[in-house]
Order: structure tokens, then C-alpha cells, then sequence
């Protein structure tokens, strides 16, 4: 019993020991790629800088909002900007991660790395350090190119703003780790991803977002990860309520989605 106990400590050791050159190098191969790099970190600051531009009346107040609504005086662009940052995340999450398993496993990478010493749980790991932080600095760019560009109003309830965007990254990271755990080559990948993707859009209002978003919309969209992310967003940022339904909504997904994942993902 005592031998076990000491020795455990050590073998974990063992087990990270290659964690550090690994991240290092997953990071230097995933630069390389412009695709993910755009998506994750120029595409939601180019989407702003678009909607923002490119469509009449976005940067003008809202005043034909009720004086009492959370929407008057506040500026289309700053109605968008909560959606944007769940898309941000659920782009990475569905739709990159999925693809780079999917590719590690239908070329055998994932298989050959269980025979060395680096357990092939380091390299879901890392590979959620990366997407993580990559989701990180695209939102902060998208923060920054909002004020810069369109003075977006500060939230009324910044903890509420960041306990619903960091519920959001563990729902929808969850949902991609799911996914990652059952495709089996980079075109499925893509393809289921954009399946999910895209209704995931829609019903997180970036098509129809803040005061214009449909009441039935409204009513579907808080029950999906990236509605409800949005949606608890958007009160953390305008109201002055908690978003309790939505944050139950996202707890329960991860809840539900990471250890099925866990208990699904296969090496080969």
C-alpha cells in the first residue's frame, strides 16, 4: 500500500513529463495553418467590423426601443457583439476541433502516440490549450476592435458577462469533444460540424440578434449552448437580471456531453 503511494506521484510525472515540448510543437504546426488562425482569432473582429460598416443604422442608438427597454439608446453593433463572442467560441469548438482528431485518428496519429511514453491523453489536452487560448485572444481582439471602432457600451454586470462566456466555452467545448470523440475522418468532421454549426447560429441570434430576435427564436435558442452563452450575455451586458435558466441550461450540457465524450472518444 505505502509502495503504490509513493510511486503513483511519480509515474504521473512520467506521464506529463513530455507536455510542455508537445504543446510547443502542436502550437508551432497549428500557426501554420492560416485557416484556423483566421477563424479563430481575425473572424469575429472581421464579422464586427463588417455588420458594423456595411449595413445603414448599426452605430446609431436605438429610440424606438420603450424608454424602460434594455435596448434603448444602445447601439445595433453593441447587440451584436455578445453573439459574436459565443460564435467565437462555437467556432472553434464545433468546427475546428472536431477536424483536427478526426485527422490524428484517420492517420493513425493517435494510435502510433499510445505506444510511447506521452499518453495520447496529453495531446487532447493540449489541443484544448490551444483552442482555449486561441479563443481567448480573438475575443479580446473582437473587445478591442468593438471600442476602437463603435464605443460599444461597457456591461452593467461584467461577472455575469464572464461567469456566461466562461459557462459557454465549457458547453461548447464540450459539445466539440463529443464530436471529436465519434468522427473518424477530417470530411465527416466537417460535415457533421457544419450541421451543428450553423442551427447553432441561427438560434444564437446572428442573424437576428438582441431587440430584433424573434420571440420563438428567443424561446429555442436558450436552450442550445451557444443561445443560451449569447443570451446570458446580452442580460450580463444590457439588464440587470441573472440569466439563471440560461447558466442551468449550459451547466447541464457540460455536465451531460463531457463525460459521454470522455466515454466515447476512441484512439483508433
Amino acid at each position: 500500500m505505502t509502495t503504490a503511494v509513493a510511486t503513483s506521484p511519480a509515474r504521473t510525472t512520467r506521464r506529463w513529463r513530455g507536455f510542455g515540448p508537445l504543446l510547443r510543437i502542436e502550437s508551432r504546426v497549428w500557426l501554420r495553418d492560416f485557416g484556423s488562425v483566421f477563424f479563430g482569432i481575425l473572424f469575429p473582429s472581421i464579422i464586427l467590423l463588417g455588420v458594423g460598416f456595411a449595413i445603414p443604422g448599426m452605430r446609431e442608438p436605438i429610440t424606438d426601443a420603450p424608454p424602460d427597454s434594455i435596448w434603448y439608446g444602445v447601439t445595433p453593433i453593441a447587440t451584436y457583439l455578445p453573439t459574436v463572442l459565443a460564435m467565437a467560441v462555437g467556432t472553434l469548438a464545433v468546427m475546428s476541433l472536431p477536424v483536427t482528431f478526426a485527422t490524428f485518428r484517420d492517420k493513425g496519429v493517435l494510435q502510433r502516440l499510445s505506444t510511447t511514453p506521452m499518453r495520447p491523453q496529453s495531446l487532447i489536452v493540449v489541443h484544448l490549450v490551444i483552442n482555449v487560448v486561441t479563443t481567448l485572444v480573438g475575443v479580446a481582439l473582437a473587445l478591442v476592435v468593438a471600442q476602437l471602432a463603435f464605443g460599444v457600451v461597457r456591461p452593467t454586470q461584467l461577472g455575469v458577462v464572464v461567469l456566461a462566456f466562461a459557462l459557454g466555452m465549457l458547453s461548447m467545448f464540450s459539445l466539440g469533444m463529443l464530436l471529436s470523440a465519434v468522427v473518424n475522418k477530417p470530411s465527416t468532421a466537417n460535415a457533421v460540424g457544419s450541421l451543428v454549426y450553423f442551427p447553432l447560429l441561427f438560434l444564437s441570434g446572428l442573424w437576428t440578434p438582441g431587440p430584433i430576435m424573434p420571440d420563438a427564436i428567443r424561446q429555442v435558442g436558450q436552450f442550445t449552448p451557444m443561445g443560451a452563452a449569447a443570451q446570458a450575455m446580452d442580460t450580463g451586458w444590457f439588464g440587470d437580471g441573472f440569466p439563471l435558466l440560461q447558466c442551468i441550461v449550459m451547466v447541464a450540457w457540460t455536465v451531460v456531453l463531457l463525460p459521454l465524450a470522455a466515454r466515447l472518444f476512441r484512439w483508433t
